[in-house]
């Protein structure tokens, strides 16, 4: 039997070791997430997890970060209002070409993670 997917839970990104008051900082900080508990056990491994929307958003901490293609990217109320508080705040944004039915871009976080911003279009 198929697995029967029922919604996404978490996404992970990792950011350097020791690097996490700088993460914090952008994601709480500047982003506006919310801090969630991290299981007792995983705590060692570093990184903290963020609740974003529905879902999760789990800071994670490796040796090597590459530089990658992957990304989450998550629909924001208006993107355009977003954009200008994102550039007030020195986040890096780069303009995408829209996708049917959204204008979208992304901004980097201070470890060069993408994370991709879609606004519904009327």
């Amino acid at each position: 039997m198929k697995p029967d997917f029922k919604r996404l839970d978490h996404i992970q990104i990792c950011i350097p070791k020791g690097k996490e008051d700088v993460a914090k900082n952008f994601y709480i900080g500047t982003l506006g997430l919310k801090e969630i508990p991290k299981p007792e056990y995983l705590k060692a491994n570093g990184g903290f997890w963020l609740e974003i929307a529905d879902i999760q958003l789990h800071i994670g901490v490796e040796q090597v970060i590459h530089q990658s293609k992957r990304h989450p990217a998550f629909e924001v109320g208006n993107l355009e209002k977003a954009k200008v508080y994102l550039k007030k705040n020195d986040v890096k944004i780069k303009e995408d070409r829209p996708l049917p039915g959204y204008n979208r871009c992304s901004i980097f976080d201070p470890f060069g993670n993408r994370i991709e911003l879609l606004g519904k279009l009327p």
